[in-house]
């Protein structure tokens, strides 16, 4: 068997993958910074990307089949757990959460930590090594959150904004819960918001705090904080975001504001305002965070573990804040 490890994930090391991988080498890229392009971060697209249905000819929804794994610490994976919970999927979805620290291997399975788990299903010690089981010749990042299928024993899917629609309804006979939270005549508004969430606030922190340009910070920040204010204005008025209920706009933004003040603020420079300056957006996120399923689905410690400690470019001497432990 024919392996080959590349260190970067940007146009050159994206270059050389798809070339051993053609070349019929398990390729398997590494890259401890997201690529860069135009000056900042962009994120790479998920690889994996099945659904559940009753009318898919592989992927049935059925009780204890699908696993996940995830990080407490991201803020992607997040929202799988919000909603693994918001949907009454703790019993019939079981779930793995890695070691805070993201080195040089990756997300790990090491269990030096508290409220990490290993890895229940196939006793490996790197998430990475969970990516080639499902496929040898993969060639992507190896991120999470994962939906795992343990009957084919492969990736059903790693993009969190399709594992959370898969949970949102096609578990809902086997549970009976039939909480929408991307309903059909609230879906424009969810699509046309989420977008704004998605490009200036989820991914805008990461924009800012991995820019290498003066320029490419000071627009990502500039566009991050105008998205924050025109959401704090859609709170004048309004206890969520959409049609004033709960719905997936919300849980997509609500694990990047917890992470804000104790992260965000600090370590990837985006001061221009604390969310405790917000006078709308601070209540939402205290009465958000008073649901069930993001605070216990929250962990500061290895929240702020993970991105002081894994990013040696940015804190060099690895000093991890002792505070703040909560949100607001």
């Amino acid at each position: 068997m024919r392996n080959i490890g590349i260190i970067g994930g940007g146009l050159i090391g994206s270059s050389w993958a798809a070339i051993f991988s053609k070349s019929g080498f398990n390729v398997f890229v590494y890259d401890p910074y997201p690529e860069v392009f135009n000056g900042y971060e962009e994120r790479v697209d998920s690889v994996f990307r099945n659904v559940i249905s009753d009318n898919d000819q592989v992927y049935k929804p059925e009780t204890n089949r699908y696993h996940l794994y995830v990080s407490y610490a991201c803020p992607w994976a997040h929202r799988t757990l919000i909603f693994r919970h918001l949907k009454k999927l703790e019993n019939h979805i079981s779930v793995d959460y890695v070691h805070p620290d993201m080195l040089e291997n990756g997300w790990s399975f090491l269990k030096n930590f508290p409220k990490t788990t290993g890895d229940s299903l196939h006793n490996k010690k790197y998430i990475h090594e969970i990516y080639q089981i499902s496929d040898k010749k993969v060639s992507s990042k190896a991120t999470v959150p994962i939906l795992w299928d343990k009957k084919t024993h492969t990736i059903v899917n790693n993009e969190s904004t399709e594992i959370i629609r898969i949970m949102n309804s096609a578990f809902n006979d086997i549970t009976k819960n039939y909480c929408d939270y991307y309903p059909s005549n609230l879906r424009i508004e969810i699509d046309k918001i989420n977008k704004v969430i998605y490009e200036n606030i989820n991914n805008g922190v990461y924009k800012s705090g991995f820019s290498r340009t003066q320029e490419a910070y000071e627009d990502a920040v500039t566009k991050l904080f105008s998205s924050l204010e025109m959401i704090d204005e859609i709170l004048e008025d309004k206890e969520y975001l959409v049609g004033n209920v709960l719905t997936e706009a919300d849980i997509r933004l609500i694990p990047t504001l917890l992470r804000f003040d104790s992260v965000y603020y600090v370590h990837f420079k985006c001061n221009l305002k604390k969310i405790t300056e917000f006078k709308n957006i601070s209540t939402y996120v205290k009465r958000m965070f008073n649901n069930p399923a993001i605070n216990r689905t929250t962990n500061f410690d290895h929240i702020k573990r993970h991105y002081y400690f894994s990013h040696e470019n940015i804190n060099p001497y690895r000093i991890i804040p002792i505070g703040p432990n909560s949100p607001i």
